[in-house]
C-alpha cells in the first residue's frame, strides 16, 4: 500500500456536504483505506474573485491503485457529484487533486506529482500540516518549514 494525499475543494451546492460525500466515495474506492482527514477550512478563491468562498480539506489515504488509476477514480467521483469545468480556477461543485503519491515524482500529460504550486497554497499546506506535521516532501522540503509562510493564515475552520 502507498500513502497518498488528496486535496478536496468545493464552493457550490453546499460545499461541506460535497466534501463529506467525496470522502465517503474515497473511503469506498477499491484497494484503498481512508486514514485521516483534516478539518474543513473556508478560504477565498484562488482565481476569479466573483465566486463564493471555498471549503477545503486534505485526506490521507493508503492505496494499491496506481497513480493514473487513482486519478481516474477521483475524476469519476467529481463527475458523479456534478463537476463542470466552466473556467480556469472557477467555481466548482467538487475538485479532487492528488497532492502526493508516496515519494514519487510524476510528470506526464495527465498528472503532475507533487501537485504543481502546492507549496504556495495555504488551503493545501495548512490542512496537510494538521494531519501530517512531520511530512517531508519528495524534494526534501519540510512541511513544517513551508507552513511557517502561513502562520497568520486567513482561512478559518468550519
Amino acid at each position: 500500500m502507498i500513502t497518498a494525499y488528496i486535496a478536496l475543494g468545493s464552493n457550490l451546492n453546499t460545499p461541506a456536504e460535497q466534501l463529506n460525500s467525496a470522502l465517503k466515495a474515497i473511503k469506498n474506492l477499491p484497494q484503498t483505506r481512508l486514514i485521516a482527514v483534516s478539518s474543513f477550512y473556508q478560504s477565498k478563491p484562488l482565481g476569479p474573485q466573483d465566486q463564493p468562498d471555498y471549503v477545503n480539506a486534505v485526506a490521507k489515504i493508503e492505496t494499491a491503485l496506481f497513480p493514473l488509476l487513482l486519478l481516474d477514480e477521483l475524476q469519476r467521483i467529481e463527475n458523479e457529484q456534478g463537476r463542470v469545468r466552466l473556467r480556469r480556477w472557477g467555481e466548482r461543485t467538487l475538485d479532487l487533486d492528488i497532492l502526493l503519491y508516496s515519494n514519487e515524482m510524476i510528470q506526464n500529460e495527465r498528472l503532475t506529482i507533487p501537485h504543481y504550486d502546492m507549496y504556495n497554497r495555504e488551503f493545501v499546506i495548512v490542512p496537510l500540516l494538521e494531519i501530517t506535521p512531520d511530512l517531508i516532501f519528495p524534494d526534501g522540503k519540510k512541511l513544517s518549514e513551508l507552513a511557517s509562510n502561513f502562520i497568520d493564515h486567513s482561512m478559518k475552520k468550519i
